[in-house]
């Protein structure tokens, strides 16, 4: 099925009403399983993680009976408190070993690896912005445990497409499959994704068992190898029009909440820093999906500069943002993204310990 992404609000919300969290926690492993395709949404702030459990609880349903829907929402979360306390640019918790280049195998950016789920993974990556959760980690285990390439630069070309790219949740997963953020590194191989692509391949350079694979010479088929390199072309705007002695409020790549103090008098900007988008490049289509989805929002307008260049446009008046790892350089009034367990900060080693903590909170 190929997924599509409404950007009206109100099919936002019924798109959560939606989910069958039981049928999600059976099948999510299948790249044609009960997901919920929700995570472009929860990425561009729109909805939260916790919004989305409350509602599913509010249905009945009890935490331990939706246990694995549960915990991949703490993912989330838990990615975004690695993101508080690492730099995120840099290997977390090891170094990447086995390293052989950096760049991406060409054949993975051209979608012509010779494993028909990765080859039509990146396709649909491509087409809609969207790559199943279990296709990125074949993926991710292919580019930098079979042809060696370190993590950074093929987490780069991914979070470039992704409609749901976050770069804490992207680095932090890159690094899990490369074994820097992880004790061992992930290796899939053509056994294991004929059965959870439903795919009958035979005879691939994955279809060796682990331990060969683990200890195998760069396939022919991946050792030509290119560096990806994207740039953003922000949109040409008008400038914001400001009233004074009313507080502004700050949206931006990470916070596009129709909800957000909405009652409230204030300027509405939506903030595009071309610094934050050199660093952290996206594709045409998730700069549209942005403004689009900033329609949600009345009387928001768009700004293209630098964090403080609005500062000084608003004179005296408050500057309110949500807090999020790459909101480098912001001054004002910091709010709270809405946690699941807001109490459970810190950072942990590893999910489960997260986990466990947030467990108790569920009880």
């Amino acid at each position: 099925m190929r997924p599509d992404f409404p950007t009206d609000f109100n099919s936002i919300l019924e798109r959560i009403n939606q989910i069958d969290p039981v049928a999600y926690g059976k099948s999510r492993n299948y790249l044609n399983g009960a997901v919920t395709y929700l995570s472009p949404y929860v990425s561009r702030g729109v909805i939260s993680t916790r919004q989305i459990l409350e509602t599913i609880l509010s249905k009945g349903y009890k935490v331990r009976e939706i246990e694995s829907f549960v915990k991949e929402l703490c993912w989330r979360d838990y990615f975004q408190r690695v993101g508080q306390h690492k730099e995120l640019d840099l290997d977390v918790r090891f170094p990447q070993l086995g390293v052989a280049n950096h760049g991406v195998p060409i054949a993975v950016l051209e979608g012509q690896t010779g494993i028909e789920a990765i080859d039509k993974a990146v396709q649909s990556l491509y087409d809609t912005g969207y790559m199943h959760n279990h296709a990125r980690m074949y993926t991710a285990s292919v580019v930098c445990n079979v042809a060696k390439s370190y993590w950074k630069n093929p987490s780069q070309w991914m979070y470039y497409h992704l409609l749901d790219g976050d770069w804490s949740s992207n680095a932090c997963s890159w690094q899990w499959v490369a074994a820097s953020n992880s004790s061992k590194k992930y290796f899939a191989n053509q056994e294991n994704i004929n059965k959870y692509a439903h795919t009958t391949q035979l005879n691939t350079y994955l279809d060796i068992s682990y331990d060969k694979l683990e200890t195998m010479e760069v396939p022919f088929e991946l050792s030509s190898i290119r560096e990806f390199a994207a740039s953003t072309v922000l949109p040409d705007v008008e400038p914001v029009q400001l009233k004074p002695d009313v507080p502004t409020f700050v949206y931006n790549y990470y916070n596009l909440d129709p909800l957000w103090h909405k009652d409230e008098p204030g300027n509405r900007i939506l903030l595009l820093e071309p610094s934050h988008f050199s660093a952290y490049p996206i594709s045409p289509k998730c700069l549209d999906f942005v403004l689009r989805l900033s329609h949600n929002i009345p009387r928001l307008q768009v700004y293209v500069g630098s964090y403080q260049s609005l500062i000084e446009q608003c004179a005296d008046a408050p500057l309110y943002f949500k807090e999020h790892p790459l909101n480098n350089g912001y001054r004002g009034i910091e709010e709270p993204r809405d946690w699941i367990a807001p109490d459970v900060n810190g950072y942990f080693p590893s999910f489960i310990g997260f986990w466990k903590q947030v467990e108790k909170r569920l009880r």
